[in-house]
Order: C-alpha cells, then sequence, then structure tokens
C-alpha cells in the first residue's frame, strides 16, 4: 500500500508478461526518441518520416505529436508556463508506457523547457531516451512557418510563442543533432536515416 501524488491506498501490479518479453515478441528494444526544436524545424516531418523508415524494416514505432495530443488527452491546458510543463509531464508518462511496451515510441513537441524534457528523460531507464535536437535557426523556421503561427505572433495575436515572446532552450547533451545544410533543412529520408543509424548502432532494432 503506498500514496502517489493525490493518490492514497493504492499498490503497484505485476504481471507475468513483462518488458523482455514483448522486446522478444516484437525482435526490438522499447525507447523513446523524443525530437525536439522550434516550430517549423522540422521535427512533424521527421516523426513521420522515421515512422515510415521503421514500419519498412518490420519495426512498431508510434508518435506521440503535440498537436495531435492536444486534440484528446491534452485539450485541457493551454500554453502558460504551468500547462506546457504539465503537457510534457503527461506525454512523458505515455512515451514511457510505450518503451515499456516494447515499441519505438516518436515524440515530436517543441518542448521548450530543459528542465521538462530532462524530467523526461529521468522516467527512462537503460539510455532508453534519445533526444534528437532539431538545430534549426529562427530565421529559417519563421521564413518557412508552416502553420502561420509566427505571422500571427509577430503581429500580437498569439502570446507566449517559443521563438518570439517566450524562450526556447535548447539541449545541452542530446544525443542527435540535426543541422541545417547550406541553409536548408535536410532531405526528411537524410534526417530519419541519421536516427535509424544511431537505434542500430545502440542496439534498439533488435532484441
Amino acid at each position: 500500500m503506498a500514496s502517489v501524488g493525490k493518490s492514497t491506498n493504492i499498490f503497484w501490479q505485476e504481471c507475468s508478461v513483462g518488458k523482455l518479453d514483448r522486446q522478444k515478441l516484437l525482435n526490438q528494444k522499447g525507447c523513446v526518441v523524443w525530437i525536439t526544436g522550434l516550430s517549423g524545424s522540422g521535427k512533424s516531418t521527421l516523426a513521420c518520416t522515421l515512422g515510415r523508415e521503421l514500419h519498412s524494416k518490420g519495426k512498431l514505432s508510434y508518435i506521440l505529436d503535440g498537436d495531435n495530443l492536444r486534440h484528446g488527452l491534452n485539450k485541457n491546458l493551454g500554453f502558460t508556463a504551468e500547462d506546457r510543463a504539465e503537457n510534457i509531464r503527461r506525454v512523458g508518462e505515455v512515451a514511457k508506457l510505450f518503451a515499456d511496451a516494447g515499441l519505438i515510441c516518436i515524440a515530436s513537441l517543441i518542448s521548450p523547457y530543459r528542465r521538462d524534457r530532462d524530467s523526461c528523460r529521468a522516467l527512462l531507464p537503460d539510455a532508453s531516451f534519445i533526444e534528437v535536437f532539431m538545430n534549426m535557426p529562427l530565421e529559417l523556421c519563421e521564413a518557412r512557418d508552416p502553420k502561420g503561427l509566427y505571422k500571427l505572433a509577430r503581429a500580437g495575436k498569439i502570446k507566449g510563442f517559443t521563438g518570439i515572446d517566450d524562450p526556447y532552450e535548447p539541449p545541452l547533451n542530446c544525443e542527435i543533432e540535426i543541422k541545417q545544410e547550406n541553409g536548408c533543412c535536410p532531405p526528411p529520408s537524410d534526417m530519419a536515416r541519421q536516427v535509424v543509424d544511431y537505434l542500430e548502432e545502440k542496439g534498439f532494432m533488435h532484441e
């Protein structure tokens, strides 16, 4: 019996089928690929391309997209610092469950605050949290502006927008850093290959 947060009188239920059993069944190791960066840096593009690449190799993955999650799991959250922290906390906990299920979980979120990303990293054991930093300059992201949000932020119609009037704290020790090439974001296939190569090198592609 224990107390966790606001819950009391709760018990942890152990089951006979565990993470190692699921990983053996899937012939892969569960992990979280956490893609962070400014809006317009290419996070979702990388996530979808990576998911397709893994699928083509017979590997089971699932994408947790920041915008998609705000349609359901996090639809009651806004963009205050407190709500952003809770948003990332929830996604981190869900990602942990997917990794425990043996999946390669791809989380694609701006996740601007370093402490929140570090808290998610702390949830995962055995170096199975892989932080991918989309290191694209603000000028490039704003020029692309695929959702038209930078224009609205510059016009004062969106407050607390990351990179404009709210900070983005870049990772200090990410596993993978993706930078622009000749002033452009690399092709999606090249970015996905960089991540897949890392997963293969670290043994996540096989049980």
